[in-house]
């Protein structure tokens, strides 16, 4: 190793790092020196005390030593090299099901052999399968490791011992001059958070001493590991800080309110707004009317009415003489806000148009050509609307539904073609955060909440039912249907399989017309045509069908206010936050609505505590704090596809307690150390997240 190299160099300026081990290194992530340090062990183990073999007892993970008095290969159904130590104490076998013959000639008897691994009890005799070991000299006897040992998150082809030499190195580099990280946490904040500083944090969790409290360690709740994960939530945290002040320094149109036809518009209502609803149309009418960009996350539980406030806010927008584009993840809930929102605007003479990727090309032209002029002011689309080819004339203002579905590239490219004004963004979620997570991963958007169901909604009755019971299950959407209720009967399978989702359902649904034959039936499916699938979904809202078997392409923003009975196919396999969404599209009325989760026995743990949250909570919050405790914050977020970076070291559910303070340091950095703000997202962002050319 050069000593000259640095933590921002390359991993191939470590000795013993070519470009194989480069490139698998590059797929955990690690591309330089200092990326080796951020990678941190999932546990370790004690190699600081020797175990007489005499005392051994099976299930144990202990390192001892020994001469070896016998090595040979022993034949049966699997081959296997076998290597019995002795320390004077007892004796113990070491089994190899897979070695080379210089593994075979290096284990010969009366040599010495230092060795980790968990003992095991076979016909009485106590056995070690392809242990750690090294061989020692008689010298070496009785020298152990003086710090506890790591196990790092490795990958094929580069082996633990690989990790810690190449650590160690890093380590080296780190202490020297030339290496060192600079402590970017101001001193107050790191006395009042009891924090240690970043070298001695980074080198206790590389090298814990052997009394270290393991137990901390393992749950990543030790001090040196909070520092680590504080500073990188810090960071992220301020790189949307970052990206939010980038934007604020565009200009956007100011969209003066209208006041005249909002009046208009809820006059025209079937239902007046709740107060939580007014609250928030407040908010925006106000972001909307300055000339900077509006950034607002609205989040409101399943049928809380975000859909209509996005509506109102679109017209503030479109009577300002600007476009607007409607974004939605699936194309059955973009056809279904199409239809709605052109019966809402069609008093007030405002085009609409639908673009999604199943259009015919003509139409797809055509609404492409109207954008482009201007013609077409307000447009509802898929991922069809980032495009190229799709270019707006006055982009004022962007409604991105279920955002968690879209990247922050996509969104990112989608106002990109505003020109040189820059839109105002409404973004949406029916998925509930708590409100600190929320104000971390999504520190460049202000947060309103709709927290008020519309007056005369009643909470929905959640049962679980064995698959077993399947023909009660049938009797009760019998008698549901004769009472002129309608049913909506989910199929699900683990697998993203469309095909066999859809095969389900179809199968779902010929069995349902043959055991209830007096039924109108109908099915709905993602590999349907857009035509298909609108004209099912119009003939169960106008109640020509009692029966919608669907798959989960219903699960957000349909709306039918008669249907209050939702049975859900293989619930067990469905996280929480999936459950309440499907949950959520029935109870749109004033009637009593229900649910049956229908699940196949036995049930995991996990399982179990899923659906009797379900059947406890209609609570949308609870229901995704519960979520994020048992499948982690990325999956409940979606971060994956957010377009967000994946936490290396920290834990949003572990680590939410930090969040507070986290957002408190912002601002201390941001206004009284500017220039350690670029320095940590650069150290735990580097170059490879770059949000937006703004």
């Amino acid at each position: 190793m050069d000593t000259s190299t640095g933590l921002n160099d390359p991993v191939t300026t470590l000795t013993g790092v070519g470009s194989r081990i480069a490139a698998r290194l590059a797929g955990l992530g690690i591309h330089t020196v200092q990326d080796l340090l951020f990678h941190l062990p999932r546990r370790y183990i004690d190699r600081t005390r020797l175990h007489a073999i005499g005392s051994l007892l099976p299930g144990q993970e202990v390192l001892v030593e020994g001469e070896i008095e016998l090595a040979q290969v022993q034949y049966g159904k699997r081959r296997s090299l076998l290597c019995r130590i002795s320390d004077g104490t007892g004796s113990l076998t070491l089994r190899f099901f897979h070695f080379s013959r210089m593994q075979q000639n290096k284990l010969v008897r009366g040599s010495y052999l230092q060795c980790w691994g968990q003992v095991r009890r076979v016909a009485n005799k106590l056995e070690m399968i392809h242990p750690e070991y090294h061989s020692l000299s008689s010298e070496e006897l009785g020298q152990v490791e003086k710090t506890l040992t790591p196990v790092y998150p490795a990958t094929e082809g580069v082996s633990q011992a690989k990790f810690r030499k190449l650590t160690i190195q890093s380590l080296d580099i780190f202490e020297s001059a030339t290496g060192s990280l600079s402590e970017l946490l101001p001193e107050e904040i790191l006395t009042r958070l009891a924090l240690p500083e970043l070298a001695v944090a980074l080198s206790f969790v590389h090298r814990p001493p052997p009394e270290a409290e393991v137990d901390k360690l393992l749950q990543g709740i030790h001090p040196s590991q909070q520092r680590l994960s504080f500073e990188e939530l810090l960071a992220h945290h301020l790189s949307l800080r970052l990206l939010r002040g980038q934007f604020q320094q565009h200009r956007s149109p100011s969209l003066a309110k209208n006041e005249n036809i909002i009046v208009a518009f809820l006059d025209k209502l079937p239902f007046q707004l709740t107060g939580a609803q007014q609250s928030v149309l407040e908010d925006i009418q106000q972001d909307l009317s300055r000339n900077s960009p509006m950034l607002r996350l609205i989040q409101g539980d399943v049928g809380s009415g975000k859909t209509v406030v996005a509506a109102i806010a679109a017209l503030q927008a479109l009577k300002a003489g600007y476009q607007v584009a409607y974004m939605a993840p699936t194309e059955l809930l973009a056809e279904q806000h199409y239809i709605n929102i052109s019966n809402w605007l069609e008093p007030f003479q405002i085009p609409v148009r639908l673009l999604t990727g199943k259009l015919p090309r003509a139409e797809h032209d055509l609404v492409r050509q109207e954008l482009n002029v201007s013609e077409a002011q307000f447009v509802v689309g898929t991922h069809a609307l980032f495009q190229e080819s799709v270019q707006f004339a006055c982009l004022g203002l962007v409604i991105i539904d279920e955002q968690h579905r879209f990247g922050v590239h996509q969104r990112l490219s989608l106002i990109d073609k505003a020109g040189d004004l820059q839109p105002h963004q409404l973004i949406m979620t029916a998925t509930p955060i708590p409100r600190t997570l929320a104000m971390t991963l999504f520190a460049d958007l202000d947060i309103s909440v709709i927290d008020e169901l519309p007056p005369g909604r009643q909470e929905i009755k959640t049962i679980a039912v064995s698959s077993e019971r399947r023909a009660e299950v049938i009797d009760r959407i019998a008698a549901s249907c004769r009472q002129g209720r309608q049913v909506y009967w989910v199929c699900t399978l683990i697998e993203e399989s469309d095909a066999l989702q859809c095969q389900t359902a179809t199968d779902t649904c010929e069995v349902l017309k043959e055991t209830l034959p007096d039924l109108a039936i109908g099915l709905i499916h993602g590999r349907m045509k857009a035509d298909e699938k609108a004209g099912v979904m119009a003939a169960f809202k106008a109640a020509e069908l009692d029966v919608l078997v669907a798959t989960t392409v219903i699960e957000v923003g349909v709306d039918v206010a008669n249907a209050s009975l939702m049975v859900i196919e293989n619930s067990e396999r469905l996280g929480l936050s999936q459950l309440h969404q499907l949950r959520g599209r029935v109870g749109r009325g004033t009637q009593q609505s229900d649910c049956v989760l229908i699940y196949k026995p036995p049930l995991s743990d996990f399982a179990q505590i899923r659906l009797e949250t379900m059947r406890q909570s209609n609570d949308g919050f609870e229901i995704a704090q519960k979520d994020m405790e048992l499948r982690g914050p990325g999956d409940l977020l979606g971060t994956r596809q957010t377009g967000l970076p994946a936490l290396r070291i920290a834990d949003l559910s572990r680590d939410a307690h930090m969040l507070p303070e986290i957002q408190n340091t912002a601002e201390i950095l941001i206004n009284n150390y500017p220039e350690h703000v670029q320095l940590l997202t650069k150290r735990w962002l580097a170059d490879r997240v770059v949000f937006a050319n703004v």
